[in-house]
């Protein structure tokens, strides 16, 4: 999920990759060949991803009628006497390409002994990618503005934002590929996804997915709960998915981790934001308000508070927000990839729009976001004026081929969460409801750290070992888990 484009978005890397003959025991129909150049410029020319397509129903009420190609991708256990069946995979989003997520994982330190137990499974969801992509026929301005509304600072601004967001409501329903719109949802992905398992001739398939991905999964196990393995869910989306409340949530999320950079920035005076966490939290507020009455560079404030948003995901990338911060306050020039380029980024916002619009019914009225505008902006100062303003799935057409899937305690004890404490795209309190929505179902694992993104991306051994051990053995931990904070983290 993402933010100026909810993308969790640094994973969409991919591998050089050569043809191999399916491991033993697996009678599978799909004939995986070479990939495309795309997923082929990867950094790790040692691991083999193949890649191939399956049909499946645009429709799942109509099974034999129109159909879709779904691209997939596939990096083999080279261990078949290890191996255990499929890890199906999902980076999150909506609206990001999954093919090469597969290598992004092994590059990442996926343990070994995890690739050994299984062939990582990739693929684009329906809508977005090599998948059946779609469109909203977005402009590069509309592009450039992102995924977050402009940060409302009264009930007028709102009103005026409604303009912009029933424009692109009218434009993907008028799109080449409208035709879609009811049928692109994290049920019918989910229907997708077992699709694959079939045609990989597995009798049951396991999952790691994280940020959205943690939402697919979850519809996946509920739809389908006598077909999953094990189940991974990092970095948790509450029972609703990606709804008006998650939306509102990231508003909490980014109050939760600013600490976290406060800390950070205070302890490195030569950026000149701070001495003090109190006084690098009061530099925030400064530079939005002036961004917000004059832009700098074309910063605007609503594009400061959503990178700021955006680059906490990850430790790392700290420096350049302090970085971006002092530009800014100094009016020098930005550091390079500021703001990042939209210019490829049609289909992942259109694909993100299909989804979560189509998934569960929005607000429709103005005042209804105008109240929660006022609300959010007061509760949470940071960003809340903007995650609670209005968007296009405000006006998205009211045609809905089902109900949001319901997720609960039916079904095997097969699901581990795992989840950061201090997560700004995925908050803790949106994942504690997806607990505890699961029920027996379900085990979590928190982890004393900041960031979006826990397996195996994150530092917490305790964190990661716990789900190493799931994926290769099926031992979770006894009972829900709390991981302390690492040296170093």
């Amino acid at each position: 999920m993402r933010k100026t484009l909810p993308l969790a978005a640094a994973i969409a890397v991919a591998a050089t990759m050569i043809p191999s003959v399916p491991a033993a025991g697996t009678p599978d129909t799909v004939r995986w060949g070479p990939c495309s150049e795309k997923e082929a410029a990867a950094p790790a020319p040692s691991l083999r991803l193949e890649c191939s397509t399956l049909e499946v129903p645009l429709d799942y009420r109509d099974p034999d009628g129109r159909q879709i190609e779904i691209a997939i991708s596939r990096l083999a256990s080279e261990k078949p006497s290890q191996r255990r069946g499929v890890l199906l995979t999902n980076p999150g989003g909506p609206g990001i390409s999954g093919l090469g997520y597969p290598v992004a994982l092994a590059a990442s330190k996926l343990p070994q002994k995890v690739l050994d137990s299984y062939d990582v499974i990739g693929f684009d969801p329906r809508g977005t990618g090599r998948s059946a992509p779609v469109t909203c026929d977005l402009t590069l301005t509309q592009r450039n503005r992102g995924n977050l509304p402009p940060y409302a600072h009264t009930a007028a601004d709102v009103a005026r934002q409604a303009g912009s967001a029933r424009t692109i409501a009218e434009q993907c329903a008028t799109s080449k590929t409208a035709s879609m719109l009811p049928h692109t949802t994290t049920a019918n992905t989910a229907r997708d996804m077992d699709r694959i398992r079939e045609a990989l001739g597995e009798p049951k398939l396991s999952y790691l997915g994280g940020s959205y991905g943690s939402y697919l999964g979850a519809v996946y196990t509920t739809l389908f709960p006598g077909r999953g393995d094990r189940i991974v869910l990092d970095s948790n989306l509450g029972p609703g998915g990606y709804d008006v409340k998650a939306m509102r949530l990231l508003a909490r999320g980014l109050e939760d981790r600013f600490p976290d950079f406060a800390a950070f920035a205070a302890a490195r005076p030569e950026y000149g934001l701070g001495t003090t966490p109190r006084q690098v939290t009061a530099k925030f507020f400064e530079l939005a308000k002036r961004l917000d009455a004059k832009p700098v560079r074309g910063m605007d404030g609503t594009l400061f508070r959503g990178l700021t948003f955006d680059r906490l995901y990850s430790d790392a990338s700290m420096p350049s927000v302090a970085e971006m911060w002092q530009a800014l306050d100094r009016d020098r020039p930005l550091p390079p990839g500021t703001p990042p380029s939209m210019e490829d980024m049609e289909n992942s916002m259109a694909a993100r729009f299909y989804v979560i619009c189509s998934d569960s019914r929005w607000p429709g009225t103005v005042r209804e976001y105008q109240r929660d505008v006022a609300v959010d902006r007061l509760r949470y100062p940071m960003m809340g004026g903007s995650t609670a303003s209005i968007g296009p799935c405000a006006f998205w057409p009211d045609e809905r081929v089902e109900p949001p899937v319901r997720i609960g305690d039916r079904g095997a004890s097969n699901v581990l969460m795992v989840q950061n404490e201090r997560d700004p795209g995925t908050p803790l309190a949106g994942a504690l409801k997806l607990r505890q929505a699961f029920g027996k179902r379900a085990t979590m694992v928190t982890a004393d750290q900041g960031g979006h993104g826990v397996y195996p991306f994150g530092r917490n051994t305790c964190a990661n070992d716990a789900v190493t051990a799931f994926l290769v053995t099926g031992q979770r931990p006894a009972r829900d888990l709390a991981c302390a904070a690492e040296p170093g983290e």
